[in-house]
Formats: C-alpha cells, structure tokens, sequence
C-alpha cells in the first residue's frame, strides 16, 4: 500500500483533530479487544483505510493470488511475515489457516491479532524481537511510501526476516532501486486495490513462481 506526495490531496488534520482520531482509534481498539477471547484471533473486524498512514487495501483477487503463490512456494506449514500489508491477513487464516502468520504494521488497530501482530515503524526497521531475525519461509511487502528511504529501509527489515524469499508490492517506478537492493524481477501480476491508485503498481520477487 504505497502514494507518492502528489497522489492524493489528502487533507492535513489539525494537531486537535489528529489527537482526537488517535483517541477514537484506541477506543475502538479496547472494544474489539474485551470482545475477543484472549485465545482466539480476530479475523472478520473490518478495518477503513486511513489515508494518513498511506494505507490503501489490495481487492480481492490480488489478495488470493498472492496467497496461492506464497502457498505454492513454501507450502501449508510454513512461516510468513506481512510488513505493511494487512489486508493480506484474513486471506491467509481463511484460505491456509496453518501457515503461521506475522503482521509487521504500524497502525496499532491491527494489535487485535494478537501474538500474531508486531508493532513496526520502517524508521526504524531493526526495532523488533531479534527471534524472529532470519526466521520466515517467505517475507510480503508493501511500503507504505514511494520514497527512496521508504524501500530502502523497509528491504532491510525484509532481508533481515526471511531465510530466502520476497514478494515485493510497491510503485513500478521503484523497480530500478528494487532490483538494486534485492535483485528481484517484476512479476507479470499487477497488484489491483480497491480504491484504485494514481501511481502504476507492480509485484516483484525474488523466485520463479506463478505471479510471474
């Protein structure tokens, strides 16, 4: 989920109204989570795009072909991490609820998952358990920015998660530094959202597969 500076006009909230949103947020949070056994994972809680945190969900189809590719790669048992693309989430534990799942988001909301959630802030992409390092059959990512520091940073966290391979979502006009920094290719799939972007998007990764 990813826009560039001139991709949406989108309005600056006031230091008021930001507070007051952030407010709203933790106390739908609270809600979702005394309703919830603590054992059990939340996965019909839909949640609304927010704009501010660059946040734009995949449509359907995108989100179960990537779960058919990720799920043809490294199979049903395996171990995946999500950075930055929540959306992919329910797929996942509807269609292959035995593949262990990780979400590496910063919007909090998303801490209703559980142990299955992990608080990720791409400024600082090694702020996280050093048990998970090197430690996912497969690594989805989708920057929230189209920014050179964004990808960047966001890779590092990425290569420092899987033991091998990457499915990168991000803007077609980031392949050059993508295929610098990961030696990925792009995939014959283009990533679709819901609300459709300004911005060409693209699919990459790092091994044959049946995105390509």
């Amino acid at each position: 989920m990813a826009s560039s500076d001139d991709d949406l006009d989108v309005l600056q909230l006031s230091a008021e109204a930001q507070k007051a949103l952030k407010e709203f947020y933790e106390e739908q949070n609270e809600k979702l989570l005394s309703s919830c056994d603590n054992e059990k994972v939340v996965t019909d809680v839909k949640f609304d795009e927010d704009w501010q945190l660059s946040q734009f969900w995949y449509d359907e189809n995108t989100c179960n072909q990537i779960v058919e590719c990720v799920h043809h790669t490294v199979g049903s048992n395996s171990t995946v991490a999500l950075i930055s693309c929540p959306t992919l989430y329910k797929t996942f534990k509807e269609k292959i609820p035995t593949i262990s799942i990780k979400l590496f988001e910063y919007d909090q909301r998303f801490s209703v998952y559980g142990s299955d959630y992990v608080f990720y802030d791409y400024n600082d992409p090694m702020k996280f358990d050093k048990n998970l390092l090197n430690s996912f059959d497969l690594v989805v990512v989708d920057p929230p920015f189209l920014s050179e520091e964004c990808l960047t940073k966001s890779l590092l966290t990425t290569k420092s998660l899987t033991r091998k391979h990457v499915i990168l979502c991000t803007g077609e006009i980031m392949e050059e530094l993508a295929i610098k920094l990961l030696n990925v290719h792009k995939c014959s799939f283009e990533p679709k959202h819901i609300n459709n972007l300004a911005n060409q998007f693209a699919c990459f990764t790092n091994f044959s597969s049946t995105l390509d």
